[in-house]
């Protein structure tokens, strides 16, 4: 399955004279995860219902393959909203395979698709329970059901780990990891970084409705690192604090974090390491996506600042 990427350019969109996204522009891959970070009122929800065609844009245009998305491009899509939208009184196994009723499956069919993809979220013992008798996690899991029951080439869930314990987060991310595997273009948003950055291939931060930095995961990485680095040694590295060009950050004995003014210090705290002792451990020290996501933020105006703590709770 692979429908090439989903691509947005210069999306813009305003409420009278409140501009709420401006010259949105990014890549979702196909075959790719790609998470997208923002507080909230960051202009997520609004930038996906757009994609979704639930929305106008004011501006720009949204292709998949190059071609611009039409209503029947948009039948192979698959939307998790943030707001629940099962029938609490229907059946778990029924819910979903109504949902793949309307995607133009026959009953039976219909009906094996959703038990297996139910059983793959590990619903497989609530079939016949009603959607109001099932935890807000669980719930959760079989709204993640209804946007995959029809074998979706794109995918875009907002806030799908939203209410689940670390076993169910496992549990999707490993659904959502083999259905890019097929070549489905995902596209998620998360306020949880430590999942999105464990799990996403590709990292959008927006704030104040305009994208702040995008890109791979692992060039962010490396483009937002101080020249940073740990230690870990046998002997004593208290001779850091006085080696010239490195500045220590954190020191308990044998280990160090410590930052340098250019690549051929840390070569030679290295090999002065070596000369006193075993070194266990030495690399450079990569910013978490929270870190990140505070560095392209700045400097804060007060709408950033409360997006950022939102996002780090």
């Amino acid at each position: 399955m692979s429908t090439g990427t989903l691509q947005l350019t210069g999306i813009t969109k305003s409420y009278g004279r409140r501009r709420v996204l401006d010259d949105i522009t990014f890549p979702v891959a196909s075959g790719h995860l790609t998470g997208f970070v923002g507080g909230n009122g960051a202009g997520k929800t609004t930038t996906m219902r757009i994609v979704l065609g639930l929305l106008s844009s004011d501006g720009g245009s949204v292709t998949l393959g190059g071609a611009t998305l039409t209503p029947e491009m948009r039948r192979n899509f698959g939307y998790m909203p943030e707001e629940r939208g099962l029938y609490p009184k229907m059946k778990v196994l029924e819910q979903v395979a109504y949902f793949a009723r309307l995607h133009g499956f026959s009953k039976s069919d219909a009906v094996a698709r959703s038990t297996a993809l139910l059983q793959e979220l590990g619903l497989g013992e609530r079939l016949n329970d009603n959607i109001e008798a099932l935890s807000l996690g669980n719930q959760q899991r079989a709204q993640i059901a209804a946007s995959l029951v029809h074998d979706p080439d794109v995918l875009i869930l907002d806030e799908p780990f939203s209410g689940l314990d670390p076993i169910a987060v496992d549990t999707v991310a490993g659904v959502l990891q083999e259905r890019a595997a097929r070549g489905v273009s995902v596209l998620f948003s998360s306020h949880q970084l430590d999942v999105v950055e464990r799990l996403c291939d590709d990292l959008v931060i927006i704030a104040g409705g305009a994208i702040r930095a995008s890109g791979a995961r692992d060039e962010l990485r490396r483009q937002y690192s101080a020249p940073r680095w740990e230690l870990e040694t046998s002997g004593d590295a208290g001779w850091l604090r006085t080696e010239p060009g490195v500045t220590v950050i954190d020191f308990d004995g044998g280990s160090a974090v410590f930052d340098v003014d250019a690549p051929d210090t840390a070569q030679r705290v290295l090999r002065r390491a070596l000369d006193g002792g075993d070194v266990s451990r030495f690399a450079p020290q990569r910013p978490t996506l929270a870190q990140i996501f505070k560095e392209v933020i700045l400097p804060a105006t007060d709408s950033d600042a409360h997006e950022l703590e939102e996002v780090a709770r």
